[in-house]
C-alpha cells in the first residue's frame, strides 16, 4: 500500500512539473557561493610545511638505519689458553675462538672466516707472540690470494717475539678473508696476543 503512494505522489509531481514546464516556483531562491576563507592558504601552507618535515625525517631515519646496518667491526684472539698453535703438516686457517667485538657479525669464531657484508674498503690487522724454538708465520688471505705476510725466524738466544702485518682492502659482498698458519710453522695461542681484527672504513 505504501509503495502504491509513493507512486501516485510521484506521478502527481511529474504532471505539475510538467504543466510548469520544468521551471522551478519564482519563489525559490539561489544560493549563492559561500563565503571566501583567507586563512585557509596558511593552513595548507603549514601542512604542507608538516608533511615536509616528516619526509625528511624519515629520510633520516633511513640514513641512520643504512650507517648502521654497514657498521662492521671485529676482533679476535686465537684463544685456547698458553699453550702452542702448529705446528701442523699442511697449511691451516686459524680460527680466533676469543671474540673481543664483533658488531655486524661478519666474523665467524667457529671458522676463523671474515665474510664480507657490502661492498667497500676495509682494514685488517693480524699479530702473533711467537717462541724461539720454532718459525712463526701468518699469512693474511683474500678468498684464495695471499695479501701480506708475517714472519719470525727461529733462533737458539731469542726466546720470545711479537710481530704482525695490516692492510686496507677493497672487497665485494662474500669476499672472505682470513688468516693461514703456514705449515710446520706455529704461533702462542693466548686469549691476549695473537689476534685478527677488522673493519669497514668506507662502503662503495
Amino acid at each position: 500500500m505504501r509503495c502504491t503512494i509513493l507512486l501516485f505522489v510521484s506521478l502527481f509531481c511529474g504532471l505539475i512539473l510538467a504543466q510548469d514546464g520544468g521551471n522551478p516556483p519564482e519563489t525559490e531562491i539561489t544560493s549563492a557561493p559561500g563565503p571566501c576563507f583567507p586563512d585557509m592558504c596558511d593552513v595548507l601552507e603549514q601542512i604542507s610545511a608538516l608533511k615536509q618535515k616528516l619526509a625528511d625525517s624519515e629520510t633520516q631515519i633511513q640514513e641512520l638505519k643504512n650507517k648502521a646496518s654497514t657498521m662492521v667491526i671485529f676482533s679476535a684472539a686465537t684463544g685456547g689458553g698458553d699453550s702452542s698453535i702448529g705446528p701442523f703438516d699442511t697449511d691451516t686457517t686459524l680460527i680466533f675462538t676469543r671474540v673481543i667485538t664483533n658488531i655486524g657479525d661478519a666474523y665467524s669464531p667457529f671458522t676463523g672466516v671474515f665474510t664480507a657484508p657490502v661492498a667497500g674498503v676495509y682494514y685488517f690487522t693480524m699479530s702473533y707472540h711467537g717462541g724461539g724454538s720454532h718459525d712463526t708465520g701468518l699469512t693474511l688471505v683474500k678468498n684464495n690470494e695471499d695479501i701480506v705476510k708475517a714472519n719470525d725466524h727461529s733462533s737458539t738466544y731469542d726466546r720470545a717475539d711479537n710481530g704482525g702485518n695490516a692492510v686496507f682492502l677493497r672487497l665485494q659482498p662474500r669476499d672472505m678473508v682470513f688468516v693461514r698458519l703456514a705449515a710446520y710453522l706455529y704461533v702462542w695461542g693466548t686469549d691476549y696476543h695473537t689476534t685478527f681484527s677488522g673493519f669497514l672504513v668506507t662502503p662503495l
